[in-house]
């Protein structure tokens, strides 16, 4: 048995002890054994994110004492991105989400299989991927992310998504925590994007929750108060903290509208090809440039969802958000 084949096993294991121990009990007791299919798939997505959690306080938080782009006097900001990230990671948020979005994708589903469309997966189009997985799994992964830039151009362009959008842009020290720090709204308009664009691809599902992962770690890394650069190929390859820190730099790429750049998710190369990349040596604080004249986005977790609202409710009224 292969070391991966073994790791595998003992995380079945482990979910299936947590679920039987703790979980179906719960369930047990609040009368929802009816959702007992979908807590045990449930269960497994938390278990994963504890070891994201993990993973991230293991080999990114070393690297930001070690090698940090600031100093700050204080890490008090950086708490509520933990609470952003932990409610994320553990599935909170994902659990809302899924039971505001399982309808409409259950609907829509129904409705394209009523009318005999049937999702095609890559070997269905090209069977000779059936041979090879590795290759399959990146090209998924690489049109993912080609979808991904396009998402995050539209939050920045769109007045009202970047109403909601800007409160990821608003934390000035910026850390690998940051990641998940957002509102509410825009996580599920991303949900909405992402998780059509997959039923419609035909992505399968086992291979659906590595891509999110490996996503979302490499992602965390991108957002991380590391002094780290890849040189002049590796910048162009694979999104750098330095890469991302310019895009959440004040005055640069940390705006509304068609004045931000570096919107890539994993690979700089839609940048690149759709001329939003900047590749300067400037090493910019983070924020947004009307925080600088007194702009509040709010440091609890409740007001900072409430203050975007009322941004989108302006932006809607077409004031300026």
């Amino acid at each position: 048995m292969s070391l991966i084949d073994r790791g595998v096993e003992l995380f079945t294991l482990g979910q299936a002890w947590v679920f039987e121990q703790v979980v179906e009990p719960a369930l047990h007791a609040l009368g929802l054994m009816a959702y007992q299919e979908q807590a045990f798939d449930a269960t497994e997505f938390a278990l994963l994110g504890l070891m994201e959690i993990a993973l991230l306080l293991l080999l990114f938080r070393p690297l930001e004492a070690l090698m940090p782009v600031e100093r700050w006097p204080s890490r008090q900001p950086v708490r509520i991105d933990v609470l952003y990230t932990v409610l994320h990671r553990l599935g909170f948020i994902p659990l809302v989400l899924f039971a505001l979005m399982w309808p409409l994708t259950y609907a829509l589903d129904a409705t394209l299989r009523l009318h005999g469309f049937i999702p095609y997966t890559l070997e269905d189009l090209f069977p000779a991927l059936e041979t090879r997985p590795l290759t399959t799994f990146v090209l998924y992964l690489l049109i993912l992310d080609f979808s991904g830039y396009w998402l995050h151009r539209f939050q920045h362009r769109l007045e009202w998504w970047w109403a909601l959008h800007g409160l990821h842009h608003s934390q000035r020290v910026m850390s690998f925590w940051t990641d998940d720090r957002g509102h509410f709204l825009d996580d599920l308009l991303g949900a909405v994007w992402f998780t059509l664009l997959s039923l419609l691809i035909g992505v399968p599902p086992a291979q659906f929750i590595l891509l999110l992962m490996i996503t979302r770690i490499l992602q965390s890394f991108a957002h991380a108060n590391v002094s780290l650069r890849f040189g002049w190929l590796g910048e162009r390859l694979l999104v750098s903290p330095h890469f991302h820190r310019v895009h959440h730099g004040i005055g640069l790429g940390s705006e509304g509208g068609v004045l931000s750049c570096n919107f890539a998710v994993l690979f700089p190369v839609w940048d690149i090809l759709f001329g939003t990349a900047n590749f300067t040596e400037v090493t910019p604080p983070t924020g947004i440039t009307d925080q600088l004249d007194g702009r509040d986005y709010g440091k609890s977790l409740w007001r900072q969802q409430v203050l975007g609202l009322e941004r989108l409710r302006r932006a809607l009224r077409g004031q300026k958000a």
